[in-house]
């Protein structure tokens, strides 16, 4: 439902400016969080993912490597794929972000994050799961995940951030939007015959990890180049 207040000139426009402070202090605090965390990766994944299924275990298996390879694990905090790879990492005594958010479902910081923090924005969430990853890895999911995973892609491709790897895990999942991007996009010239090589698919945690680790050169990126070289224009944000 609407604010009724929104309807009066004089109250929208004695509302809007504190909403701006609210906004500020939202960036100001995730990014002091977000900027004590070191290099990190983060993944993307469905809430609604089951501990039975498989990607679930997967995404485990992913968060534990990650952990161990000296990578923190950021999240959306929640259940499903992110609780997993949250799960993962933690028992590996790693370091799990979940960036959460207040939805009307789905959405409680899961029990194994390490370094919470709640969001008002959508917006300002988003920003923190770009501007301080190392990479991206996407397993199955939903709406969520493909605006996510278009996103990134949409990021690299226009040179708004370095071009970090972007992995799909779940061959069975994306290769249907794999086909129809080839097919529909490519071929109509709607995206350039170099933008569908701009991502990875596999089915395998280690190889992700493998992937990530000779794209930084088999080093770990310090804890400086983490926080301030993966977006292009850093100074802009």
């Amino acid at each position: 439902m609407a604010d009724p207040s929104l309807n009066n000139s004089d109250s929208f426009t004695d509302q809007e400016p504190w909403r701006i402070f609210r906004i500020m202090a939202e960036f100001v605090d995730s990014f002091e969080l977000m900027s004590k965390i070191g290099p990190a990766v983060t993944v993307f994944g469905s809430a609604r993912i089951r501990p039975k299924n498989r990607h679930y275990r997967l995404a485990v298996q992913l968060g534990r490597l990650l952990a161990k390879s000296g990578y923190a694990v950021i999240t959306g905090g929640g259940p499903g794929i992110m609780e997993a790879a949250s799960k993962g990492a933690y028992e590996a005594k790693g370091i799990t972000v979940g960036l959460n958010i207040d939805l009307p479902s789905e959405q409680q910081t899961n029990r194994y994050v390490n370094r919470p923090f709640e969001f008002r924005y959508f917006f300002i969430r988003k920003v923190c799961f770009v501007k301080y990853a190392s990479a991206f890895v996407m397993f199955p999911g939903g709406y969520g995940t493909l605006d996510e995973l278009f996103e990134a892609l949409t990021l690299v491709q226009t040179d708004r951030i370095d071009k970090i790897p972007v992995i799909l895990i779940g061959r069975r999942h994306y290769e249907g939007l794999i086909q129809w991007m080839r097919k529909r996009l490519v071929a109509s010239r709607l995206i350039a015959r170099d933008d569908i090589e701009l991502f990875h698919l596999t089915d395998s945690p280690s190889e992700a990890v493998r992937i990530i680790q000779q794209f930084h050169g088999n080093r770990v990126p310090s804890p400086r180049e983490a926080s301030t070289s993966t977006f292009v224009n850093t100074r802009s944000l």
